[in-house]
């Protein structure tokens, strides 16, 4: 973790949109199927919208601005390089179909790998 991006997930955390607090509401406290998440988290020079470091996965939620955005691709092949699994979700999905949504990270948490310290 980048020290200096501390400050900035701070920020994010407390100025999150509508459909990152709506998945949030889900996501803490273990909620989707026993699972940790953690939310505005630095890895090396980017922020993930939530982590689930148990399963190696990213879950992030996007508006219209990251539509075919280079700087999103070179960021997941990043983080696909360090071992994460990246999926994306677009705002409009997460607040019109926020368990549909669950349902698609419940999947994705199921094929991820475990952790290499897990064991």
């Amino acid at each position: 973790m980048k020290r200096q991006n501390v400050p900035r997930a701070r920020h994010l955390r407390m100025m999150q949109t509508e459909a990152e607090a709506r998945l949030w509401s889900r996501l803490r406290n273990r909620m989707l199927g026993g699972f940790k998440f953690r939310r505005q988290m630095p890895i090396g020079p980017y922020i993930a919208d939530f982590l689930c470091a148990e399963r190696m996965l990213i879950v992030e939620v996007d508006g219209g601005q990251h539509a075919d955005n280079e700087a999103d691709l070179r960021r997941t092949h990043f983080l696909e390089e360090k071992g994460y699994r990246v999926i994306r979700f677009w705002n409009r999905d997460v607040l019109s179909n926020t368990d549909g949504v669950l349902e698609m990270i419940l999947l994705a948490l199921g094929e991820a790998p475990p952790h290499p310290s897990a064991g």
